[in-house]
């Protein structure tokens, strides 16, 4: 598996770390988990490369959670729809919000997630899961309502997909931490702000 630290456009923007994945890991996520403003990434088992930590770009519609800044640097961001899709391109190189197929299939080659898996996506949580032996390293970093609530922060990690159903809703990601799955959510509103990981060839 190869490695790479995202380029100079990102060191600008101030991308945040996660934690280094598991000891089954081969490799660490980035040659730079130590350097601040340096954003991880690895090349998962669907072949594509992904940031192996949540987006922290401050952008237009993007939110600490509770606005606290100290929650900033191990939840990364949270983003609107709209948001997410520009944050991921303010990376550059052809870093872009994944789709929806793109989330499910990296997650089948981890277990699936509840749809696809005979276990209702408990391996690929444990595996995805920060400290697990696939080195995605996803945090719960809980999401902000349409009316501004923040909610279920360590209790679930949401992450936006590109697509959509119709133009208020979009598919997204859950990792629930009370049943320790990976599961697949298709009615999610575009206004509320939720965790993004970005993905390029």
């Amino acid at each position: 598996m190869t490695t790479s630290p995202i380029t100079a456009v990102a060191l600008a923007l101030g991308i945040a770390l996660g934690p280094v994945g598991g000891a089954a890991s081969t490799q660490p996520s980035s040659k730079a988990q130590n350097s601040p403003g340096m954003a991880a990434s690895k090349r998962m088992a669907d072949g594509k490369e992904w940031t192996t930590a949540n987006l922290n770009l401050n952008t237009s519609s993007s939110y600490c959670y509770e606005d606290s800044e100290p929650n900033r640097r191990p939840y990364g961001r949270l983003y609107t729809w709209e948001s997410a899709q520009r944050g991921c391109q303010s990376l550059g190189e052809r870093w872009r919000l994944p789709t929806d197929d793109e989330w499910r299939q990296m997650a089948k080659h981890y277990g699936g997630v509840g749809i696809d898996s005979p276990d209702n996506g408990k391996a690929a949580y444990t595996a995805l899961l920060s400290g697990g032996t696939s080195g995605f390293d996803a945090v719960l970093g809980g999401n902000r309502s349409v009316e501004g609530r923040y909610e279920r922060l360590e209790a679930h990690g949401f992450f936006w997909t590109l697509s959509t159903n119709d133009p208020k809703t979009a598919l997204f990601y859950n990792f629930g931490k009370g049943s320790q799955a990976l599961y697949r959510q298709s009615e999610g509103e575009k206004q509320m702000a939720l965790s993004v990981r970005c993905v390029r060839e």
